[in-house]
């Protein structure tokens, strides 16, 4: 068609949340370009290419070299973060469960209005129809009750000088029973010292009776030894003392 072209690349880019396209291009002295995207909460879009046709006044020199930038040409990392949409999901459910609450919270509220109302109107009636008889009859309603209560009174008083006579008594006899305590304590600690003295009295008794045994009973084998050695002898005096005798008689 014309004498020469210039290509362009367009860029590239991407958004969240939200609608969004990039892209674009141009030509030599008469260019054009364009892109295109895709609204969506993780928006995406790519640049066309651009192209341009060189006319009459395309500048002297020739063809001009075209410079690609190499980064723009890697392919675009789309991934969805997957917590993104959990967390979206939860809030999405939190929304669902807190509307209705809410809504069964007017439910009840107007259900409460409703009975108010209700009670309101039976109130005021019943204060229609009983207004006279009540005015009639509240005087001696009223002296019934001081006369119960003076009553009650009078009961409540004399239990409480009974209680406080008991009160006193029972103070007494704790008194009474914490003196013994304390003095069955002293003789127990006084019990509990002798017992100790006369435990370690008996303890030396015991060793001292041990002592005095092993003592006897080296005594016991010193004196049977000795018998012994004595009886020897003096069997062997009277084997000599008959030898003699012999030797004598003849």
């Amino acid at each position: 068609f014309c004498g020469c072209k210039r290509i362009s690349v367009a860029g590239r880019g991407g958004g969240f949340y939200g609608p969004a396209g990039f892209g674009g291009g141009a030509g030599s002295v008469y260019g054009c370009g364009g892109g295109f995207g895709m609204p969506a909460n993780l928006g995406y879009g790519y640049g066309a290419f651009g192209g341009g046709m060189g006319g009459p006044g395309f500048p002297a020199g020739g063809i001009h070299e075209v410079s690609v930038n190499q980064s723009l040409l890697k392919p675009l990392n789309l991934e969805i973060d997957p917590s993104i949409q959990r967390i979206r999901k939860e809030e999405k459910e939190q929304i669902k469960t807190l509307n209705n609450k809410f809504a069964s919270f007017i439910d009840k509220v107007r259900f409460l209005e409703q009975q108010n109302k209700v009670l309101e109107t039976k109130w005021s009636l019943l204060q229609e129809q009983g207004m006279k008889t009540v005015k009639n009859n509240l005087e001696p309603l009223f002296e019934t009750y001081i006369n119960n209560l003076r009553m009650q009174l009078n009961s409540l008083l004399s239990d409480k000088g009974r209680l406080e006579g008991e009160l006193v008594n029972t103070q007494y006899l704790v008194e009474d029973f914490k003196k013994k305590y304390e003095d069955e304590i002293n003789r127990r600690t006084v019990a509990e010292n002798e017992f100790v003295t006369l435990k370690k009295d008996v303890d030396a008794s015991y060793m001292n009776k041990v002592e005095l045994q092993a003592k006897v009973d080296a005594l016991t084998e010193e004196i049977n030894f000795l018998r012994a050695l004595y009886e020897a002898e003096l069997s062997q005096m009277q084997t000599q003392i008959s030898d003699t005798s012999v030797v004598l008689t003849m």
